[in-house]
């Protein structure tokens, strides 16, 4: 029986792109054995789910209850507790959803847990080496972990390549009736859905997104005539949004909006877990940031060290310089 689980989030039927980049965290933990898919939910988006990942997973367990109908960390604990087998190493996305249900599955397996891991260099026998930051980014640590009676590690969005769906026939396994009835103590009320404002930046393929080190408001004017030369849109990251120098609808992560662009520029952004969580899609991220050792660059396909403020407006020059002479 597999030891690597993936539990796996997903939304009106469809799968989050996490799926994919715990596959791949799996297999560098061990490329040799196929992980098992697990997931909860009810109804036809449930179902819709699992034959969306028979593409990418062998193995895909299926807990249905009406209980799941909306996520709740403290049932779907109970749920994994009664179906994990013992020694079992769950991979689960750093989320809201998986920062509330890790730590009490790892009590209640007896098991280490590790938050918000970035990379995984290798295992050594019982050992495993996972990368992870300390100190809000300042810090890589490297830790070793003992997965010998299992753990619970928790996978940064984003940090993991992301693996498309093969043509594979994954075998869908009902664990249901295992689970038997499930209560919590807390339940669902209602979703506050965030105003929209004026650009909805969840639905545009390119963004220049900026952060602290944009420095001060008229700065921002920068981040636009770059936005206006590559005909994309501005969005931020939360100090931004804090400093109200941009809308919250402009804000990407966690506590702002969830976009899947073709490109994303992340101007003088660190790199938080809570910033690149709200990026989806695997985007091709150019990062510019003038400390080398920010976390950003962990996730970049390009990075440049550069001081922002001399660099960006360098940058907008060359690009209506290569559009003139493209459009001749």
């Amino acid at each position: 029986m597999a030891s690597i689980f993936a539990y796996v989030v997903h939304k009106d039927g469809a799968v989050d792109d996490s799926a994919a980049e715990l596959l791949s965290a799996a297999r560098k933990i061990d490329p040799d054995e196929e992980p098992v898919a697990i997931t909860a939910g009810f109804g036809s988006d449930l179902d819709s789910v699992c034959e969306t990942l028979q593409r990418s997973y062998r193995e895909i367990w299926k807990i249905s209850n009406e209980a799941f109908a909306y996520p709740n960390a403290e049932l779907v604990r109970k749920a994994l507790i009664k179906v994990l087998p013992p020694g079992s190493i769950v991979l689960v996305p750093h989320n809201h959803l998986g920062i509330d249900l890790s730590p009490g599955l790892s009590v209640k397996t007896n098991t280490p847990f590790v938050s918000d891991v970035l990379d995984i260099e290798g295992r050594e026998g019982s050992w495993l080496k996972v990368v992870r930051q300390e100190f809000g980014g300042q810090i890589s640590a490297h830790v070793m972990c003992d997965v010998s009676c299992g753990a619970v590690i928790n996978i940064r969005p984003g940090a993991f390549k992301y693996l498309e769906a093969s043509s594979g026939n994954g075998t869908i396994v009902d664990k249901s009736v295992e689970i038997g009835p499930i209560s919590s103590g807390r339940r669902y009320l209602h979703t506050i859905v965030a105003e929209s404002g004026d650009v909805d930046i969840s639905k545009q393929p390119v963004l220049v997104s900026i952060g602290r080190g944009i420095q001060e408001q008229d700065n921002v004017a920068m981040a636009e005539e770059l936005a206006d030369a590559l005909g994309a849109v501005v969005s931020c990251s939360r100090p931004v949004v804090d400093a109200k120098w941009m809308d919250k609808s402009r804000q990407v992560g966690t506590s702002g909006k969830t976009v899947k662009p073709k490109v994303y520029i992340a101007c003088g952004i660190s790199g938080a877990f809570q910033h690149l969580a709200g990026l989806k899609g695997s985007p091709f991220i150019i990062a510019i940031n003038k400390n080398p050792k920010a976390p950003i660059f962990q996730v970049a396909d390009v990075g440049v060290v550069a001081d922002l403020l001399e660099f960006l407006p360098i940058l907008t020059e060359k690009i209506r310089e290569a559009r003139c002479v493209s459009a001749k």
